[in-house]
């Protein structure tokens, strides 16, 4: 596959990815589907730290709409023109990680929970996981109604969004590496007048 056709696909597959993302960490803020925990600050704190939004989200989405914008407009394979994507592949793979580890201790310490006597705690953080496999341990948690389920559903699906997004983004880093060896543009003179950088830093100005 030639670096242009390449990274549209790359860029066209990380919008569902952002967009699932970004609703998972947005969701994770109602636990029982309900807006009086989160105006009471029982919220689990991982999902304070904006993985999803930020690392899965916007992190991601400036790289793919770049990889989209860049092919769209002609070509992105040109040597020169390859260094750029694959900066913005890096740090999309760094936001990648970054909601991954997030969605992983948000696994790995549990939910934040009412139990028994109207205490609120995190009663598997120290559980190694164990909780995810002993169903019984759940009912510890009376309040909110199937958070367990909910909270390591939602962390689960960041996880292995965010794993898709670290892999799709190493790829892109390839392709760029490819095309600032070999180039990968059959007409070069198009790139030049029809893609303008400009375009894209007035975008980024408008979103920031």
């Amino acid at each position: 596959m030639c670096s242009r056709s390449c990274s549209r696909w790359i860029g066209v597959s990380l919008y569902p990815l952002v967009l699932t993302s970004i609703i998972c960490n947005i969701v994770l803020f109602f636990p029982g589907w309900d807006v009086k925990y989160a105006k009471e600050g029982h919220i689990t704190q991982e999902v304070q730290y904006f993985g999803g939004i930020v690392g899965g989200g916007l992190m991601m989405l400036i790289p793919a709409i770049y990889f989209h914008l860049a092919a769209e407009n002609g070509c992105c394979g040109i040597r020169s023109g390859m260094f750029l994507p694959i900066l913005l592949a890096a740090a999309g793979a760094a936001g990648g990680v970054y909601s991954f580890v997030v969605a992983l201790l948000g696994v790995y310490n549990g939910p934040f929970c009412g139990v028994f006597g109207g205490i609120w705690t995190r009663p598997f953080q120290k559980s190694y996981f164990i909780y995810l496999i002993n169903h019984t341990l759940w009912a510890i948690c009376s309040e909110p109604e199937n958070v367990v389920q909910f909270n390591t559903g939602l962390f689960c699906t960041l996880m292995a969004t965010s794993c898709v997004q670290v892999l799709l983004c190493a790829i892109q880093m390839l392709n760029g590496l490819v095309g600032c060896l070999r180039g990968a543009c059959n007409n070069k003179a198009f790139y030049h007048v029809n893609y303008n950088p400009n375009i894209f830093i007035a975008f980024l100005c408008f979103v920031l």
